[in-house]
């Protein structure tokens, strides 16, 4: 049997952990990461202010979470994050183009940007000079400051995920959902 960070039981975890993941879906990535109680809700704030607050549109940043979770090789990330692009309007010919090894050819301009910032930011770490000053010139600072953070959070969230082993869920428990709704379901705002 391999190695692997258990999820824990509610008995485990304080109070505090077990509302938290008492408001959201059950979904292990949520348990796995109360097993660092004191960054439960950090955790779900941070990714609320990404995925609920941010200015940058919910289905460019699926791209981008979908390219960081191929390039990280991150199964339980590309999975959820299929369903929730899905769910925000990308096309089984988009997600096929994203998941492809070298640079993405087969999406339009903007979908190969936002491939190449994420693609770019989880293998060297920094972006080139070229492809910031292409997603300052297009989307500005706020929503390019947004679109580095999201990918660098994915690229932690992948990490993590990966090296605790979480397992996938045997069931969807997205549904329809959309990240905004699957974060929101916390109580996390904007």
């Amino acid at each position: 049997m391999p190695t692997a960070v258990p999820l824990p039981r509610d008995s485990d975890l304080p109070e505090a952990a077990r509302e938290a993941l008492a408001s959201l879906p059950p979904l292990h990535v949520f348990r796995m990461v109360a097993n660092a109680p004191a960054s439960l809700q950090p955790f779900l704030d941070l990714a609320g202010s990404i995925l609920v607050g941010s200015e940058l549109d919910a289905r460019l940043r699926e791209i981008a979470v979908l390219r960081v979770a191929h390039v990280t090789h991150s199964s339980y990330e590309w999975t959820q994050h299929v369903r929730l692009g899905r769910n925000l309007g990308l096309g089984d010919a988009e997600i096929d183009a994203i998941a492809v090894d070298g640079p993405v050819t087969g999406l339009e301009e903007e979908g190969q940007l936002l491939c190449r910032v994420a693609e770019e930011i989880s293998r060297d770490v920094r972006l080139s000079d070229e492809a910031l000053a292409a997603i300052l010139e297009r989307y500005g600072v706020r929503q390019a400051t947004e679109l580095i953070l999201c990918c660098s959070y994915f690229n932690m969230l992948s990490r993590f995920l990966e090296s605790t082993r979480v397992a996938l869920e045997a069931d969807d428990l997205i549904g329809d959902r959309t990240p905004g709704e699957v974060a929101g379901d916390a109580g996390v705002s904007g």
